[in-house]
């Protein structure tokens, strides 16, 4: 199979929707396709982020990866969070998942970003044993937190 690791581009954007729609759904999203194809649309049109995508010419996208750029104060430097990672089920286990990584460690390395910063599930094993067989050192000294914020 060939693949291709491309940016993505606004016509890609229903294809890649449906990839961000399979995504939000394997962290225990609810389905809502609208809201995949609003969200993934208009980070697209608006260049909020840099999507790649795992284009295989005959059978359509395979995977993409989303990078937003972002800065590490404490670096002074600029950096991209690494958000979001998804490949199809059945092209797993076929080396997408680290070409995309590989692509976007030089879509990185091009843009001048310091480095990458990416969090994912405790119980997502077989992306943390990729991410580490691709060089990303897991950070035992940092918690993160988030927290909800309410409408006024």
């Amino acid at each position: 199979m060939s693949i291709t690791i491309r940016e993505a581009n606004v016509s890609d954007a229903p294809e890649v929707a449906e990839l961000f729609h399979s995504y939000r759904q394997f962290y225990e999203q609810p389905p809502d396709l609208a809201l995949a194809r609003r969200f993934i649309g208009d980070r697209l049109a608006n260049g909020d982020s840099v999507v790649l995508v795992a284009d295989a010419a005959t059978s359509g996208l395979l995977g993409f990866c989303q990078l937003y750029p972002t800065f590490c104060s404490v670096e002074a430097k600029p950096i991209y969070a690494l958000y979001d990672l998804f490949v199809l089920p059945t092209a797993r286990k076929a080396g997408v998942g680290r070409q995309l990584l590989l692509a976007a460690e030089a879509k990185a390395a091009k843009d001048g970003k310091a480095r990458m910063d990416l969090t994912t599930a405790r119980t997502n094993k077989r992306a943390q044993a990729l991410y580490e067989a691709c060089g990303w050192i897991r950070d035992d000294v940092f918690l993160a937190y988030s927290r909800r914020v309410r409408p006024p």
